[in-house]
């Protein structure tokens, strides 16, 4: 909870200084495209920011320059001075362009390139003189220069710029964060030492599944640089409960931390918040089992299409299954499950903490 900065009530302050400061805490902030309430991009941010707006991270992004997207396990927010350790991955695909992008050629990229030099930062909606093809995936795109510019997103050839919703505009990498050399690559150590730093900020307690999450090809590599970090006392090797055979590891700085007394504290998390996605983890941790069921037949659902997991202190309490009506002004709960009967005061606090999500959810900055 300390390390998700979900322990105290606005941990950051507020302003894109705050956002600034969340990202850099957390690594890195997932994107999602789906919108039955605020996109989780937003959404993990205001659970950590009480006076959060959009525009912070859209300025962040696009005038100070200091977020850039790209690949972690999934599309995320990470912070700009974390690039160099991207740098190694965006070289993978310039080298090796993975199936998906196979039917993109060099000369497509270069023409993309020069189209970008000559007339600026370019979304998909301002290219209209493509010739549309059939999709051959549903999550694909009927115009090929999409394809194109997906690719020189992960080859690091072009980020993006500025993003409006899901669009998203494109400018060419160097241009958009005026470097008169591109960054020097992390070494593979580097980006050991980064993986392993960055889930010990985020994460306080670790596990090489938490660390690695989808990302096995680190794992070993990991695994010895937490060896030579124990025998270095650095790190403390930590056992948890019910999860005796699976090492864990903490600083020694960590294991200090004093939990704060109840006070009551909702949070009402995204199913991709950093403290849900790792599910595993969050069952060990928390003893609940979040299943993601916008996937899963309707019939079948225990919780709802799109459940939200809602925190009281350290225990997930109650998931919720919300929805946005922005055209009646409403936020709609669908279904409701308690998983622990509230007292008045918890009572109080949960609904309050709905009130105050449902004006996030209908407000209107940028």
């Amino acid at each position: 909870m300390r390390a998700q900065r979900l322990d105290e009530a606005a941990p950051f302050g507020a302003g894109p200084a705050a956002s600034q400061a969340a990202i850099e805490q957390l690594g890195y902030v997932q994107i999602d495209t789906i919108n039955v309430i605020e996109r989780c991009h937003h959404h993990i941010l205001y659970s950590r920011i009480p006076d959060y707006r959009r525009s912070d991270l859209a300025a962040l992004q696009s005038a100070d320059k200091s977020v850039f997207e790209y690949w972690t396990h999934a599309l995320s927010y990470v912070s700009s001075a974390d690039l160099s350790y991207f740098v190694p991955a965006m070289k993978v695909y310039r080298d090796k362009p993975s199936a998906w992008f196979g039917s993109v050629t060099k000369a497509e990229v270069s023409a993309m390139a020069k189209r970008l030099r000559n007339e600026g930062p370019l979304s998909i909606r301002d290219i209209d003189d493509d010739e549309l093809v059939d999709k051959t995936h549903p999550w694909a795109s009927r115009k090929p220069s999409k394809r194109v510019l997906q690719l020189m997103f992960y080859q690091g050839l072009v980020t993006i710029s500025a993003r409006q919703g899901m669009v998203k505009t494109y400018d060419l990498i160097a241009r958009h964060f005026g470097w008169a050399a591109n960054p020097r690559p992390a070494t593979e150590r580097q980006v050991t030492a980064y993986l392993l730093d960055r889930a010990l900020r985020s994460q306080g307690v670790v596990s090489i599944d938490s660390i690695c999450h989808l990302n096995a090809p680190a794992k070993k590599a990991v695994h010895e640089l937490i060896e030579a970090r124990v025998k270095r006392r650095l790190l403390v090797p930590v056992s948890i409960e019910g999860a005796e055979k699976v090492p864990h590891w903490a600083t020694p700085e960590a294991l200090d931390t004093v939990a704060p007394d109840g006070a009551n504290r909702v949070h009402i998390l995204s199913p991709f918040d950093p403290l849900i996605i790792q599910r595993k983890r969050l069952k060990l941790m928390f003893g609940y089992d979040h299943v993601f069921e916008a996937y899963v037949p309707q019939a079948k659902r225990k919780y709802g299409y799109f459940a939200l997991p809602v925190l009281v202190d350290d225990r997930v309490a109650a998931v919720a299954d919300l929805k946005t009506d922005r055209q009646a002004g409403k936020l709609l709960i669908q279904k409701w499950t308690a998983l622990e009967e509230p007292g008045a005061e918890t009572k109080a606090a949960i609904d309050a903490e709905l009130g105050r999500f449902e004006r996030f959810q209908l407000g209107s900055d940028n």
